[in-house]
């Protein structure tokens, strides 16, 4: 058993290694490389990079994550979301580079790799795995839907031989009618019956995964019937041998551009992979360390950039095969980059005559698994509004771009924010016969208001954002109220935030109330608000015999102080027949 401290961070998700876990997660690794292995060749094509690169990302990225990620079931690898914003971030360098100036994609991927290492690396620093919770669950799957588009329209060319030079959702489309003369139907015809054939494999849960079944069949199928020779194009020369170390060079490299497309690949990677860590940590009940991922993933990045491949995320599909499959720790990741390494030295032949029509049905298969139906129904069920705002997002990254998309995604959610802020809902307060407590008015039918007091609660935070809404809602209510209101009492006690603009309100609202001669108080402050209440003066004009620990205790300050004038009324008339009988006597 592997010991369960480690002075330094190095193989901490090894800490508690049992030998009797060996069996099962060699098994995972072996059946996490062969459906690795289809992917990793395939998804370098959304980015044009050479089909090697997949595969050097699959080895470096899961051994550096073994040796300084924290989790057990994690396995890293290259992943569609990520390669898709990873292509829009490519796209966007080079359309600001010279003209005349060298592109080599590889090279421009391998420095994203390290520059979004690095945006981990200083994430982790700053302690902000927080930001993995940015972007919410609704948005992040409308995002994924237009990237799974995206995906498929981008691989109208590889299925049917034409070359598709325009861009978007309708334009490739129409593009391709108008070259309909060009489309090359073996490949076609080819792309098609993979395509079928990863359908039926995930519907009849063949013992095989699909994407293993396509690959060995169009290998064996390109070799019987000369794919190459017929037209049908392959993935031709790989590398036969292991990555090899450099460092990429950033020289002639804008590095505005570098460091918002690191941002973006690392707000997208980041954001989907915690979703995947943690369902699958619910499962295994291991607990999930934001912060401590961002270094697995950064070094996961780094080791990738260094090894020339490209930006990499902790990939669902391969952790649903290692889980599936009984793996209980990294080692499950070790044996699969063992496994590909042993692929490039001695498969790289047979790889080379891999049809690319059957990569294309790949990537169509792996996109429409990205657009998750079922969730967005229950979006719709649950929140039209948020539904909304994931149909937005998906319209973005259609409309405009991946890149533009992760913008618009993270405009969505401010907007979204904002508007949950903006608008804090409101209720008063009575009570019931026969009952104790406080109810809200419009919830209990049988609840009555306090006679000559209100009790109004504010059900959100008080900030520049909704301050005239609140206070013009405040006002609305005071306009409604009966004769005889002596005090308006706010309960604040799901009040949590109060800045200056919300202070001014709120003084404004006092002096409003007080010239109708009714008496602002506060129940239940929170300590923070009361202190800005304080600095700000508003805690002394209302008096601080008016603020309230407890709204019940405001109740009863209310009705001592009705009571008093009418016992001093009493006192009154029962002086007054004895006055008058003295003076008759």
């Amino acid at each position: 058993m592997v010991a369960a401290t480690h002075p330094w961070p190095v193989f901490k998700s090894l800490a508690g290694y049992r030998a009797n876990w060996l069996g099962r997660d060699i098994g995972a690794g072996l059946a996490v490389a062969a459906v690795g292995l289809p992917s990793a060749i395939a998804y370098p094509a959304i980015v044009g990079l050479p089909p090697e690169t997949g595969i050097y990302a699959s080895i470096a990225a899961p051994i550096a994550y073994a040796l300084l990620g924290p989790s057990q079931r994690l396995v890293l690898g290259p992943d569609a979301a990520t390669m898709t914003v990873l292509g829009a971030a490519i796209a966007s360098i080079i359309a600001s580079m010279p003209a005349d100036a060298g592109v080599d994609r590889v090279t421009i991927a391998s420095a994203l790799g390290l520059a979004v290492g690095g945006v981990c690396l200083a994430a982790r620093l700053l302690r902000l795995g927080v930001v993995a919770t940015f972007l919410s669950r609704p948005i992040l799957v409308g995002f994924f839907a237009g990237i799974a588009i995206s995906i498929v329209v981008g691989q109208i060319g590889r299925l049917t031989g034409v070359k598709i030079q325009s861009e978007g959702l309708v334009a490739p489309v129409l593009e391709l009618v108008g070259k309909s003369a060009e489309i090359h139907w073996p490949s076609l015809l080819l792309g098609a019956s993979m395509f079928v054939l990863l359908q039926a494999a995930n519907r009849l849960r063949l013992p095989i995964p699909g994407p293993v079944l396509v690959v060995v069949l169009a290998m064996v199928l390109s070799a019987l019937f000369r794919f190459r020779e017929m037209g049908v194009k392959v993935v031709g020369d790989i590398p036969l041998g292991l990555p090899s170390f450099s460092i990429p060079s950033f020289r002639g490299l804008p590095l505005d551009k570098m460091l918002l497309g690191a941002a973006a690949v690392f707000l997208v990677s980041f954001g989907a992979g915690i979703i995947t860590a943690r369902s699958f940590a619910a499962r295994s009940g291991e607990a999930v360390d934001a912060n401590g991922e961002l270094i697995g993933l950064s070094a996961g990045n780094i080791a990738a950039g260094l090894f020339g491949a490209f930006p990499i995320s902790m990939s669902d599909s391969r952790t649903a095969i290692a889980f599936a499959a009984g793996g209980r720790s990294q080692i499950v990741g070790l044996v699969s980059a063992a496994t590909l390494i042993a692929t490039l030295l001695f498969l790289g032949e047979a790889l080379r005559i891999l049809p690319l029509p059957a990569l294309g049905a790949i990537l169509v298969s792996a996109a429409i698994g990205l657009i998750d139906i079922g969730e967005l129904k229950r979006i719709w069920q649950i929140s039209r509004p948020e539904f909304v705002f994931a149909m937005i997002t998906m319209w973005g990254a259609i409309s405009f771009g991946v890149l533009n998309g992760v913008v618009i995604a993270i405009a969505a959610t401010l907007v979204y924010l904002l508007r949950k802020s903006m608008y804090p809902r409101d209720a008063q307060l009575g009570r019931i016969p026969g009952r104790d407590g406080l109810y809200k008015l419009h919830r209990s039918p049988e609840a009555a208001p306090i006679q000559g007091l209100v009790l109004y609660m504010i059900q959100g935070s008080l900030l520049f954002v909704n301050a005239d809404y609140v206070g013009e809602r405040i006002k609305t209510t005071v306009r409604k109220l009966a004769p005889g209101c002596r005090w308006f009492v706010i309960d604040a006690s799901a009040i949590v935030q109060v800045d200056s603009t919300a202070a001014a309100m709120l003084d404004e609202v006092r002096e409003e109330l007080a010239a109708k001669d009714i008496r602002l108080c506060l129940a239940e402050v929170h300590t923070e608000v009361r202190e800005i209440l304080e600095r700000s003066g508003v805690i002394e004009r209302i008096g601080t015999q008016y603020v309230f620990d407890d709204l019940e205790d405001a109740v009863a300050a209310f009705q001592t102080e009705a009571e008093q004038p009418r016992a001093q009324e009493g006192l009154l008339s029962s002086a007054l027949p004895i006055h008058v009988s003295e003076v008759k006597r």
